[in-house]
């Protein structure tokens, strides 16, 4: 069977990595092979880091003005193919729809707020600070950023990082989820179709070696990570050891500690929908319920029969949707 293979964004070409290792991305609801992801390596990522390097001067020195009526195209595509985005989320990480459009929106207000980056950008400027002496500051781009993004939020997060770093005149490498690229290649062709010049965004596929590539290439200034603490972790440490720029998201489970005078009813919903949304694939899900004195006794068993009633199902297709969708795989 031949399945599609997810290609790579270099210097504003799309191309299919021959000869490159895969790694399998599945339908969660069903644990079919729905697609094949490359795994690069560090040459992919130079090859990529340099395109964006070469695109950087031109893209600085286009005035924010300019690089925001991107975005602003930007946003109206992304809202015309909203329902396809959507689509690509839930079957390639298996959130219901309703997750999933929730996630869109999240990353449809980060390229809002890249919009306004004419404003965002203005400096300051202050006359005699001492004698003779005036103060003026300026923002400037840093150039190359590189964005490691996680499989839980497939287009949300990627949303998070590169349309602010594009506005504010930097160029970009993403290297998504291996397990969840779709939805990515997706929003990237999007945003070409918006008018973003060649090599000012570039996407690379691929595990470690990728990683560490981006991590200690001399021209990368900046990295994003979000996923695991340990990871979190090891990208901080290894970028930050190479001068990098360091923005390193690990998990933030939340505690929720519950009174016995809490209302019942709305704590079961905070509850369940905390711990059970988006299949608890989320790094602020409410993992963990301390509840004081009597509290335990009065909210489980509205809790379990809350739990129950959750309905469980596929969400590759648009109805019926489920209250929750499966994990990203069984391994998982």
């Amino acid at each position: 069977m031949t399945f599609q293979t997810c290609p790579v964004l270099v210097g504003g070409e799309w191309r299919i990595l021959k000869g490159a290792p895969a790694t399998p991305i599945f339908n969660p609801s069903t644990g079919e092979v729905i697609a094949e992801c490359p795994v690069g390596d560090a040459q992919l990522v130079d090859e990529a880091v340099q395109a964006a390097q070469a695109a950087f001067p031109a893209w600085r020195d286009t005035p924010p003005v300019e690089r925001a009526r991107v975005f602003f195209r930007y946003r109206q595509l992304l809202e015309a193919n909203f329902d396809r985005i959507c689509a690509c989320v839930s079957r390639e990480h298996g959130k219901t729809l309703v997750e999933a459009r929730g996630s869109i929106f999240r990353g449809l207000e980060n390229v809002e707020y890249a919009c306004g980056i004419p404003s965002l950008l203005m400096g300051d400027s202050l006359e005699n600070i001492a004698r003779g002496v005036d103060c003026e500051t300026t923002l400037q781009p840093l150039g190359v950023c590189a964005g490691i993004t996680p499989f839980n939020f497939p287009a949300m997060v990627p949303l998070w990082m590169f349309p602010v770093a594009l506005a504010c005149g930097n160029t970009f490498v993403l290297k998504p989820s291996e397990k969840v690229p779709l939805s990515a290649v997706l929003i990237v062709e999007l945003l070409e179709q918006a008018g973003l010049p060649k090599g000012v965004l570039n996407i690379v596929h691929g595990g470690r070696e990728v990683v560490d590539a981006l991590l200690t290439h001399p021209k990368v200034k900046a990295v994003s990570f979000v996923g695991s603490t340990p990871i979190a972790r090891y990208i901080y440490e290894t970028g930050t050891k190479h001068g990098k720029r360091v923005q390193a998201n690990g998990g933030a489970k939340n505690y929720i500690v519950v009174m016995p005078d809490a209302d019942v009813p709305k704590t079961v919903e905070a509850l369940s929908t905390a711990a059970f949304g988006c299949a608890g694939e989320r790094c602020m899900a409410g993992s963990t319920a301390i509840t004081v004195g009597a509290a335990a006794d009065r909210l489980l068993p509205t809790l379990v029969d809350a739990a129950r009633a959750i309905k469980v199902g596929r969400t590759d297709r648009p109805t019926p949707q489920p209250d929750m969708g499966p994990v990203i795989t069984a391994q998982h």
